[in-house]
């Protein structure tokens, strides 16, 4: 990438970042810009044209971009110690700062690395988009989407600290925070920027919205249910971080509002403990699946995911994108996502 050749003529000091930047890009599932992609090819884009199909792929891979910013400073705010089974960013520039015996604080020079780092990535971010080679109308429509996607992720990602500083509250809440952090902006928002790429009528960005947003919700309920019930080699994080973490979920607030007194102080002790054992692990689990909740959220899960389907065979969108959007929403919603 042209972006990495200028670190690196920068200053060889720069290489550690680099390849921090190319270990994290090289996971993940590249939902968002498979979504971004189907969402123009859905609304008539040509891929018969292989230039403009470059063109097309490469403005949905600037999306991966700005899921490596809004990941690695998650990972900040959350004090999360791994990712995708590696150790998170800050503490990978923490170990480097620790095993390189510099002055200060190794804890507080990863965090700065990280943020930094993620800054790059949402620099970058727009750099891909804006250079990917569409046309300048399509570019000038998908940008104007796209800034709202990132005002409405950053508007998630606070409403979700401020719901694990006030200690969690409504289901209703918790759907707000599933929406604005995961659901616009990893499918409904993707979806509508291939859509302004390719020149969709409303229509079409209505059908969209019929698909993306319950399948957002469903995909990070699916996610949520994973943090506390899924396979660490599967999740890359360890079994229960988000427990530790204190996320104030969909499962977590339905498992809140069902629980009797004993069943809460059992929550409420557990919790958010970052020294979380797996007897307290399990307590939470035997909560969660004693209320209901658990059961509750797959429903939930089912539910939205049926009318994802249902929106998916929507005659506006052209049939080879309805089939792997189809694909794409078992994919996202699978038990081991």
């Amino acid at each position: 990438m042209e972006e990495e050749r200028l670190l690196t003529q920068i200053s060889e000091d720069l290489v550690p970042l680099s390849e921090a930047l190319n270990e994290f890009l090289s996971g993940g599932k590249r939902l968002r810009p498979a979504f971004c992609y189907w969402g123009w090819r859905g609304a008539g884009g040509d891929a018969n044209d292989p230039v403009l199909d470059e063109a097309a792929i490469r403005a949905a891979a600037s999306l991966e971009f700005l899921q490596a910013c809004a990941l690695i400073h998650d990972d900040v705010m959350d004090c999360s110690d791994t990712r995708r089974g590696r150790p998170a960013v800050h503490h990978r520039f923490a170990s480097l700062h620790r095993g390189s015996e510099w002055l200060g604080s190794p804890e507080t020079f990863g965090v700065g690395a990280a943020i930094l780092i993620g800054d790059l990535c949402l620099s970058w971010a727009d750099q891909v988009l804006l250079t990917s080679g569409m046309p300048a109308d399509a570019l000038r429509r998908a940008k104007v989407v796209y800034d709202e996607m990132r005002t409405e992720l950053m508007a998630g990602q606070y409403l979700d600290l401020l719901e694990q500083a006030r200690g969690g509250g409504s289901i209703d809440r918790a759907l707000r925070v599933v929406q604005y952090k995961s659901a616009k902006y990893t499918i409904e928002r993707p979806l509508h920027i291939g859509a302004a790429l390719a020149g969709a009528s409303p229509q079409l960005t209505d059908a969209y919205t019929a698909y993306g947003l319950p399948l957002g919700e469903a995909f990070q309920m699916r996610d949520d249910v994973l943090g506390v019930f899924g396979d660490p080699k599967e999740t890359g994080k360890p079994a229960g971080d988000d427990l530790r973490e204190g996320k104030r979920t969909v499962l977590i607030a339905t498992a809140l509002d069902r629980a009797t007194k004993t069943q809460a102080i059992v929550l409420r002790t557990h919790l958010g403990d970052p020294a979380l054992d797996a007897a307290g692990l399990e307590a939470l689990r035997s909560v969660i699946c004693d209320t209901g909740a658990l059961a509750f959220v797959e429903q939930q899960i089912q539910t939205r995911l049926d009318d994802a389907l249902t929106a998916a065979a929507s005659p506006l969108i052209e049939s080879v994108a309805q089939r792997f959007l189809t694909d794409l929403a078992h994919a996202a919603t699978s038990r081991s996502v």
